[in-house]
């Protein structure tokens, strides 16, 4: 058992609100899912800018002086915004595939959460009102946004295993329930 809940704002003048919104609707369906919870965030990004949230089982080593090494490594400027344990990396969109292979060498305990230019994935294990506080959420801006919280049934309970999972730059992925025949579903999507 999980939940599921999305809004996509057609009024800009909400924007400022989503944050809240989505935390609320997160929060609400928390007896649905009380193990974890995950939420993608998409906010306007400024041109040529891109994204990539990360996550540290040990933030206090992971994050000091990533701006100043992962920088130098790429040769541009890049900001590093932390919550808790994970931390918004800002830099050139066209770095961001060269940047993914540097922090493998340079934070090898990092976890890629997304990466685009407007998409930022926070999730961690706990019930959902404990993990939108945790990144405050609800002082988030953006445009639309999708949050899960979960029920483990097949699975150990990890930051890892909690939705929104990450599908590709600026995309994500939520579902409920499992997909046990998957191999099968590939073969037969492969033949087509």
């Amino acid at each position: 058992m999980c939940g599921i809940v999305g809004i996509f704002l057609k009024d800009k003048s909400l924007e400022p609100k989503l944050g809240a919104m989505l935390s609320q609707m997160l929060v609400t369906l928390s007896d649905r899912g009380p193990d974890s919870a995950g939420i993608a965030i998409y906010g306007g990004g400024d041109a040529g800018k891109g994204k990539i949230t990360v996550q540290s089982s040990v933030p206090e080593e992971d994050f000091p002086k990533l701006d100043t090494e992962l920088g130098k490594a790429l040769g541009a400027d890049i900001t590093v915004r932390t919550k808790s344990t994970h931390a918004v990396i800002e830099l050139p969109v066209d770095k961001i595939e060269e940047a993914r292979a540097i922090l493998t060498k340079l934070r090898p305990r990092l976890r890629v959460m997304s990466a685009g230019s407007s998409v930022e994935i926070y999730k961690e294990v706990g019930l959902p009102e404990k993990v939108v506080e945790r990144f405050d959420i609800s002082s988030m801006a953006g445009s639309h946004g999708i949050g899960h919280t979960r029920m483990a049934t097949e699975s150990a309970v990890t930051t890892l295993g909690a939705h929104p999972f990450s599908t590709g730059a600026d995309q994500c992925l939520v579902h409920n329930g499992s997909l046990s025949n998957h191999n099968n579903l590939r073969r037969d999507l492969s033949r087509e």
